[in-house]
């Protein structure tokens, strides 16, 4: 697999030492100091890998849109204007965007959309995650991505964070708290608490190569796909393009 690498950060460093270790061939390396050099690049790659930044997308797109190369993305940070964006360019080329290319997580998040229907109606719920101290976005992208599994239809109020007399907990209210420190990876805990019982959903990465390992192999798949807007989960559990 050849492959267009936008973003050299700690991400982007890994992906390549893991694609190089596995045969694949970077194409081309974009980063932040010649970002320029995509408006003269031609299809080079199977794939673009983009762990960048936010700013960067508009670029990216323009590149996509004239060539149609497949875009994986697990840029963090992304709003609803970006995410307008990647579902514009399924019109191009296969895209998949996920804010966490972990195994586990997308079967945590296929968990808590079963579970969190029969529960929120009695049950408080808490999400926590937890991030080393270089993290620059808060709350990560894959709590709000757990945000929105347990309440897809945006019935709830998000609480980032409590301080002072606040008031007692609403019914209606769940609570998104960021932890930063050291050097970790990634925990996310979801909590749901009712009367006298609390069930707690944990997944904890021990290392950033469980997501690169990841977006590797799903980059591998993508590349293959007809044109689209492709979620994470279409591939792993046989779902449809959106």
């Amino acid at each position: 697999m050849k492959i267009l690498l936008i973003g050299h950060g700690r991400m982007g460093q890994l992906i390549e030492k893991t694609a190089l270790a596995a045969g694949d061939e970077i194409a081309a390396v974009i980063d932040i100091d010649n970002f320029s050099d995509l408006e003269k690049l031609g299809k080079v790659a199977d794939v673009a890998i983009d762990f960048s930044s936010p700013a960067s997308l508009p670029n990216t797109a323009a590149y996509i849109r004239r060539t149609g190369t497949a875009l994986l993305s697990g840029t963090t940070g992304m709003g609803d204007r970006e995410m307008a964006i990647l579902d514009e360019l399924g019109k191009y080329a296969p895209v998949m965007y996920s804010a966490n290319y972990s195994v586990g997580v997308a079967v945590l998040r296929r968990a808590l959309e079963q579970v969190s229907g029969v529960l929120k109606p009695d049950f408080d719920i808490e999400i926590v995650e937890t991030h080393h101290n270089q993290k620059v976005d808060a709350p990560s992208g894959t709590a709000k991505m757990l945000l929105k599994a347990v309440d897809p239809a945006g019935e709830y109020t998000p609480v980032y964070g409590r301080q002072g007399i606040c008031g007692k907990r609403t019914e209606k209210e769940i609570g998104v708290h960021a932890l930063r420190g050291g050097t970790e990876a990634g925990t996310h805990t979801v909590s749901f608490f009712g009367t006298d019982e609390v069930l707690e959903f944990t997944h904890r990465a021990s290392s950033r190569q469980i997501f690169v390992s990841g977006a590797l192999h799903m980059a591998r798949k993508l590349y293959r796909m007809p044109k689209g807007r492709y979620q994470l989960d279409d591939v792993l559990f046989g779902g449809n393009n959106g």
